[in-house]
């Protein structure tokens, strides 16, 4: 049987902003949970400062190690907007005003009205080809295999849309969620753990919660297989029966 295709990713988050918690990051979640329906796998989240070198660094590890790298924030039009710059660095490019973003600029704007500020956003690293943005104009950007989108959560969602159409997409994940009911992690934890050994070609996790002065347990089944997931989640149905029932015959 031939193996589901993977495809992999890296989210970068970028500004001192996040770190400071100044502001919550929204983008990452979405990000993952988007590419994660198309077929493509996030593997590995980072988050750096606004500054260069740190970027830099970030940019060129996980552009060797990823199938594609989608970075978020520090595209504005602000001094301590530097992803385009660091970009540009990473891939030993130019970096200078892009015709086409100023083209599309003027579409909204009176040329008295394109400020040194707005005419920041249209700097765009040499042989770039740009992510369309709707929602306010400046665009993103791809070089190699880095997407370069906006903070904003609007924003970068619109982006996404447009950048995902470049992409080549995997075996879709495949999620199962059984529920634990009442019984307690610490009774199928070990019975859990060999269902998981016993079904290596899937993930299997186990996610207590606490809601309405009661403990809930879920346990969530993931595989790009759909046999292999129904089989493993067939397991873990039948695991917990038993523990039930045991529970009943006491």
């Amino acid at each position: 049987m031939m193996k589901p295709t993977t495809v992999t990713a890296a989210v970068l988050v970028i500004g001192d902003e996040i770190l400071s918690g100044r502001t919550k990051d929204r983008n990452l979640g979405y990000i993952a949970e988007y590419l994660a329906k198309i077929g493509v796998d996030v593997r590995e989240a980072r988050v750096v400062p606004d500054v260069e070198d740190e970027i830099v660094a970030a940019i060129n590890a996980l552009k060797v190690r990823y199938d594609y790298v989608l970075t978020t924030g520090g595209i504005g039009p602000t001094h301590d907007d530097i992803t385009a710059d660091s970009v540009a660095r990473a891939f030993g490019v130019a970096i200078g005003e892009d015709p086409r973003v100023i083209a599309a600029m003027l579409q909204r704007y009176k040329e008295g009205e394109l400020t040194p500020a707005r005419r920041r956003m249209a700097r765009i690293p040499a042989t770039a080809e740009l992510i369309e943005n709707p929602v306010s104009i400046a665009p993103g950007f791809r070089i190699g295999n880095v997407y370069v989108m906006a903070g904003v959560p609007a924003v970068m969602q619109a982006m996404l849309d447009s950048a995902v159409k470049t992409m080549k997409t995997g075996a879709a994940m495949q999620v199962e969620t059984i529920e634990a009911g009442g019984v307690p992690e610490g009774r199928y934890g070990d019975p859990l753990g060999a269902i998981a050994a016993a079904h290596a070609d899937v993930s299997i996790g186990s996610y207590p919660s606490y809601k309405d002065g009661r403990f809930n347990n879920q346990i969530v089944v993931r595989g790009k297989d759909e046999k292999a997931v129904a089989a493993a989640k067939a397991a873990v149905e039948a695991m917990l029966g038993k523990l039930a029932a045991d529970a009943t015959a006491r």
